[in-house]
């Protein structure tokens, strides 16, 4: 995440600057910001309309889900998936289920990439986003609930939590070129799990 680990909520794009990155993600979000402001000299110097997107975490049907280098939706529907085959009957969790993150489903952040470039020209940042959050329990709840997992879960207090609360202000990008995110939460998370159901077998190997 490019915003600094305590910007009010919600974030917006110009608190981007107010503040070092959350610590475990520092270097990935400052190279980042980097982009941002070469994108901003390219467009003084040689008028090129370099279009910079801040999109939250996406997810969606043909997500990366290997454990190593999956992102949190993904890693926890193959999680659930592979305790259900194994007939596990709990369920680790790293943290205490309290950070907030929001989410938003790759047909939209799709959509939203082709209305930014073929509509906006301006060198500010623009959020992406659904500017709704939700916490990593209830994420984990609602997970378990929709694959039917009928296991404990089990918070893993003594790893990391990572930034407290994510979600950003997506006033600009409506504003801008007029995008709202259309795909409701739960049926994106349906989609994602049924798309994952179907291709496990052909999945990376842990």
């Amino acid at each position: 995440m490019r915003y600094p680990k305590f910007t009010p909520v919600p974030f917006k794009e110009d608190d981007l600057w107010d503040g070092y990155p959350e610590e475990t993600n520092a270097p990935y979000g400052i190279a980042k910001k980097a982009l941002l402001v070469q994108l901003q000299a390219y467009r003084q110097q040689y008028n090129f309309n370099g279009v910079y997107l801040l999109p939250v975490n996406l997810y969606g049907p043909e997500d990366n889900f290997d454990p190593r280098s999956s992102h949190v939706i993904p890693a926890l529907i193959r999680k659930v998936y592979e305790a259900q085959q194994r007939g596990d009957r709990q369920l680790p969790v790293w943290g205490d289920g309290t950070p907030t993150r929001e989410f938003l489903y790759s047909q939209d952040a799709a959509r939203g990439i082709v209305m930014a470039a073929q509509q906006y020209n301006d060198p500010e940042p623009v959020n992406l986003g659904t500017n709704q959050e939700i916490t990593i329990r209830d994420l984990v709840e609602t997970i378990c609930e929709l694959m039917e997992f009928q296991g404990e879960i089990v918070w893993e207090t003594d790893k990391p939590n990572g930034q407290p609360r994510r979600c950003l202000d997506t006033e600009r990008a409506r504003q801008a070129f007029g995008f709202q995110a259309e795909i409701d939460f739960r049926q994106g998370l349906k989609n994602t799990i049924t798309w994952y159901r179907q291709h496990a077998a052909a999945s990376v190997a842990p």
